[in-house]
């Protein structure tokens, strides 16, 4: 019992730095991007080959990616809130009295 908790605990350490590792890379490949996304390697595979997702591929083989454009990517068609709709709505108003 004792060695499953510390084997457990290895576990989720060994984790945590694969995730701080994958925060400090700039250039990602496949299976560390799909990681870095939260998705499966086979749909971003899916994404690039749909050309909906921005990659490199240098040699015609592996696929690259930039952190920085996934996070623009990750980021793209932001959701008003409620109050920034509101927000938006009276500034309207206001200017066109």
């Amino acid at each position: 019992m004792e060695q499953e908790m510390i084997l457990q605990k290895l576990t989720n350490i060994e984790t945590m730095l694969q995730e701080q590792n994958l925060l400090k890379k700039e250039v990602l490949n496949l299976n560390e991007a799909a990681a870095y996304l939260d998705i499966s390697a086979s749909h971003l595979y899916k994404l690039t080959s749909q050309k909906q997702i921005p990659h490199f591929c240098p040699q015609g083989k592996k696929l690259y990616f930039n952190r920085a454009e996934l996070d623009q990517w990750l980021q793209r068609n932001r959701q008003h809130s409620e109050d920034e709709i509101d927000q938006m709505a009276n500034d309207y108003i206001t200017r066109n009295r």
